[in-house]
């Protein structure tokens, strides 16, 4: 693997006299389609929508190449006035900084400096000859070569753009044949995903760089800097280098500007007209017009800026962001290049529940109610729960199922996502109205009682608390068990309180559910008229078998998310007895009769806990 990247690296490298024009060709054709397509649709042929694109294009960039050399000849002439200027900015900041720390700093550095050349043996050195270097200046001949490569290079990309344009559908044919027929559908996505990324990202950004550049000649022109066109189109072609080609033109216009004028004044306008310029190109133009991201990350595309630059000189920084996108688009739909997406692409690296999970795991407690804050922000606390908190709970009970996680570390995690999970709940509570997209229905005016029973340890108390959450505050009282009472003890609990509802809450941790389907025998068996609702939140579809046994069992109802579980509850209220007085306090409880092993093969289930949630 490693041989196969230096290969193809060293190849890049040695032939990029024929790679980087076909890259360049390639780069310009995918920008200028669109505008070839919707030339084609309004009834052009498409050969001469083609010629009339590449004419446009390249007169274009002619016109300003040759403005631009102009311009920078006659730059070059007032070199030396600008330099003599800029030394005097520089003496009049040495005269600012006289006598203090930093001329004490340089004084000492140079002394010592000084000092150091004066060491050694002075009798011992002989003074060497000095040599005489003699360079002829290069003449026109000298200079053709790299003169007829340059032509050469510009002709490749012009005859390759206009082919690569009438080409297009056979070019595209023959990279799907080259697919493989099998993987057509794989090809196709990835095609059209590539080209519609850079095509819409290459023209928008050449839109937006060219309105930058614009900006940058207008303001320059208005406040009097000489050379104002050769600035702006510099500016606009250095923002075509990521996130830093915009420092890199602030920069040089500052510094020119600081040696063309005498006063201090321009210089700060300078860069005034660039900040503004950039803040209006990204916060008002860019999100307008992209829409969205070249779908990759920033730390990626950085590097990748890097990697070009080395490889290929000036032409990689410009090429960069659309060949690192082609790559990411190929990582996504090939299976042996997955890990470069996943090192490269803007998508989130682990899914919000995977990344809560694994700061809870870290101890981190603060990262990981941010995860859950910002995800609630985003989509809502319903939205959290199921496909957050949820997830998480049960991933640490496959985790202690396999004996990868302690009983201490469980129940840690439990302890911090129970602080989590009544902040969100208090934080939605303090809200005002309107304010959460999706808002439980209006307080009614009768309260009905329900008993919620963790079928098996506190990750399904937190479900239970997380479910009277979501419920209509006053519509419910409900009481949550502790996960430490036997089947029988639950019986006696219900005799003593009545509840119109008893629900039964797990986080499965695999689809087994035979301790649930022994309490819906048990429960149903005891009282037959009561309403029994299960819920095994975050089982997968595939599943489904389990929820029909729980059915069978004797539940009227099993939800598989702590939503659709509310949902049949708000149902269920408008039919069920409404609570008229606090229920009586529930009898101590006796000891049972049979062990644990006879009760449910050794498993507690439910004690009350403190008040209700549902208010």
């Amino acid at each position: 693997m490693v041989a196969t990247v230096a290969a193809v690296v060293a190849a890049l490298y040695f032939a990029r006299a024929v790679v980087v024009p076909i890259a360049l060709a390639m780069l310009l054709a995918f920008m200028v389609h669109p505008i070839v397509v919707r030339l084609t649709r309004i009834g052009l042929h498409r050969g001469v929508s083609v010629a009339l694109v590449v004419t446009m294009l390249f007169v274009t960039l002619g016109a300003a190449c040759w403005i631009l050399l102009i311009e920078f000849s006659n730059l070059s002439t007032q070199i030396p006035v600008y330099r003599d200027n800029l030394i005097r900015k520089i003496n009049e900041v040495r005269r600012l900084g006289k006598g203090g720390a930093l001329e004490k700093a340089q004084t000492a550095a140079t002394d010592v400096a000084k000092e150091w050349e004066k060491g050694g043996d002075v009798a011992s050195r002989k003074p060497s000859p000095t040599p005489v270097v003699v360079t002829r200046e290069p003449t026109g001949l000298w200079q053709l070569p790299s003169l007829v490569e340059g032509l050469g290079g510009a002709a490749t990309v012009i005859v390759l753009v206009i082919f690569v344009l009438i080409e297009r559908e056979d070019l595209r044919n023959r990279v799907v044949r080259l697919g493989g027929y099998g993987r057509l559908v794989t090809t196709t996505r990835a095609l059209d995903e590539a080209s519609q990324r850079i095509s819409r990202y290459l023209l928008m950004q050449s839109l937006i760089n060219t309105s930058f550049g614009a900006g940058i000649a207008i303001g320059l022109l208005l406040l009097g800097v000489p050379y104002a066109l050769l600035w702006g189109f510099l500016a606009a072609l250095l923002r075509f280098i990521p996130y830093v080609g915009v420092g890199l033109a602030a920069v040089l216009l500052v510094t020119f500007a600081l040696a063309a004028f005498p006063t201090w004044l321009l210089p700060v306008l300078v860069a005034a007209l660039v900040v503004a310029l950039e803040l209006l190109c990204s916060m008002a133009l860019e999100p307008l017009l992209y829409g969205q991201s070249a779908g990759v990350s920033e730390v990626a595309l950085l590097c990748s800026v890097t990697f070009w630059a080395w490889l290929w000189g000036p032409i990689g920084l410009l090429l960069a962001t659309p060949l690192t996108v082609c790559l990411v688009v190929l990582a996504k739909h090939v299976p042996g290049l997955e890990f470069v997406g996943i090192l490269m692409s803007d998508e989130p690296a682990i899914a919000p529940a995977a990344a809560y999970y694994q700061r809870l795991l870290a101890d981190d407690r603060t990262e990981a109610e941010r995860i859950a804050s910002e995800h609630t922000r985003a989509h809502g606390l319903e939205a959290a729960y199921d496909s957050v908190i949820v997830p998480a709970l049960r991933h640490a009970r496959r985790d202690r199922v396999a004996e990868t996680l302690t009983d201490e570390e469980l129940q840690g995690i439990c302890k911090a996502t129970r602080e989590i999970v009544d902040g969100l709940a208090a934080r939605r509570r303090a809200e005002p109205a309107g304010t959460e997209a999706a808002e439980p229905p209006p307080e009614p005016r009768r309260s009905v009682r329900a008993l919620a029973v963790p079928v098996q340890d506190e990750s399904d108390a937190i479900g239970l608390a997380m479910l009277g959450h979501l419920l209509s505050p006053g519509a419910w009282q409900l009481e949550v068990a502790s996960p430490h009472l036997l089947a029988s003890e639950v019986i006696a609990q219900i005799e003593a309180t009545r509840p119109a509802v008893v629900c039964l809450g797990g986080l499965p941790a695999s689809p087994r559910s035979a301790h649930t389907r022994y309490l819906c025998k048990r429960l149903r068996a005891r009282f037959p008229d009561l309403r029994i609702i299960v819920g095994r939140w975050g089982l997968r579809d595939s599943a489904a078998h389990a929820l029909r046994h729980i059915e069978a069992a004797g539940a009227d109802f099993v939800g598989r998310s702590l939503v659709e579980t509310r949902e049949h509850l708000q149902r269920v209220h408008a039919l069920a007895p409404p609570t008229l007085a606090p229920p009586p306090p529930p009898a101590a409880a006796a000891p049972a009769a049979a062990s644990p092993a006879a009760d449910d093969a050794g498993a507690p289930v439910g004690a009350p806990v403190s008040a209700p949630i549902g208010a």
